[in-house]
C-alpha cells in the first residue's frame, strides 16, 4: 500500500493553481486542473529547475530557466530541451484534504502513469485542444562527390548542416529535426552560386539557443564555395515535437 501523507486542504489551492509541498522529505509540485489533483517532481529533467516556478497552462506546466514543458498529469516531457519524463506522484483526496504518496517508476517510452484524481466532476478532453499531425522527418542522403565539390545540393546543405549543434544537447539540428526545407535558387548578380534558403524550427519558441543556432547555421553553410547568401526563415507552424528526432538523435539522448 503507498504510503499517503496529507499535504493541504482542497481549499489551498486554486483551480486553476499549484503549491509546492513536501512528502517524506522530498519537495513535489502538487496541481488543481479541471477539479482534479495532480503531483510530480518539482524538477525540470533537463536542468534541475523548479517546475512549480514556471508557468502554468492548462496541463503543462513550463520550466521557467528555459521553457521546457511537462505535462502535469503523466510527467511527459513535451518540449525541448527537456527529453525525459518527470516522476509523477498518486493523488487521493480525503474530505478536505489532498494526500500525496510518492510514486517510483515510469511507464512505457518514458512516459509516467498519470495520478491525477478528481475533487469534482471533470470533462473527459481538455478544452480547446487541437491535434496536430506530426511533419514526417526523413533522414538525409548522404550528398555525392559532385554535390559538395561542384553545384551545391539541398542534400549537400542538409549534410553541412550536420555541423550545426545544439548547445546544451550536443545533437546537430537535422538530426534533431529542426530544419523543416532547405531551397536553392541562383543568385541574381553571380549566376553560378546559388541563394540558400532554410526553414528551421526550434524546440520551443522561447529556446535560448536560437539566435546561436541561426548564427552558426548561416556561418556553416555560407562558408562553402558556390553560396552566394544564405536566409533562414523561422518556422513554428507545424511545431516540433519529438517525434521528428532521427534514431540517431535518440539514441545520443539515451530516448528508447
Amino acid at each position: 500500500m503507498p504510503d499517503f501523507q496529507r499535504v493541504a486542504d482542497v481549499s489551498e489551492i486554486p483551480d486553476p493553481g499549484k503549491m509546492l509541498v513536501e512528502v517524506a522529505g522530498e519537495p513535489v509540485a502538487l496541481f488543481h486542473v479541471d477539479g482534479s489533483f495532480y503531483c510530480i517532481d518539482d524538477v525540470c529533467t533537463h536542468d534541475g529547475g523548479p517546475l512549480v516556478d514556471g508557468e502554468l497552462c492548462g496541463y503543462k506546466i513550463a520550466c521557467p530557466r528555459h521553457g521546457a514543458k511537462f505535462d502535469i498529469r503523466t510527467g511527459a516531457a513535451l518540449s525541448m530541451p527537456a527529453v525525459r519524463p518527470t516522476r509523477t506522484h498518486t493523488v487521493k483526496v480525503e474530505g478536505d484534504g489532498v494526500w500525496v504518496a510518492l510514486g517510483t517508476t515510469h511507464g512505457p517510452g518514458g512516459m509516467v502513469g498519470a495520478t491525477g484524481v478528481p475533487a469534482a466532476p471533470r470533462p473527459a478532453d481538455v478544452p480547446g485542444a487541437q491535434p496536430s499531425a506530426p511533419v514526417p522527418a526523413a533522414p538525409p542522403s548522404a550528398p555525392t562527390a559532385s554535390d559538395v565539390a561542384g553545384r551545391p545540393s539541398e542534400d549537400a546543405v542538409r549534410e553541412w548542416l550536420k555541423e550545426v549543434k545544439d548547445p546544451e544537447l550536443f545533437v546537430n539540428i537535422v538530426d534533431l529535426g529542426l530544419i523543416y526545407g532547405v531551397t536553392l535558387t541562383p543568385a541574381a548578380d553571380a549566376p553560378e552560386k546559388h541563394q540558400v534558403s532554410i526553414d528551421m524550427t526550434m524546440t520551443s519558441p522561447a529556446c535560448p539557443a536560437g539566435p546561436q543556432l541561426i548564427a552558426d547555421t548561416k556561418r556553416v553553410v555560407g562558408g562553402h564555395a558556390g553560396i552566394a547568401g544564405v536566409e533562414v526563415r523561422i518556422v513554428m507552424d507545424p511545431p516540433w515535437t519529438p517525434d521528428r528526432m532521427t534514431e540517431a538523435a535518440r539514441d545520443q539522448l539515451g530516448i528508447f
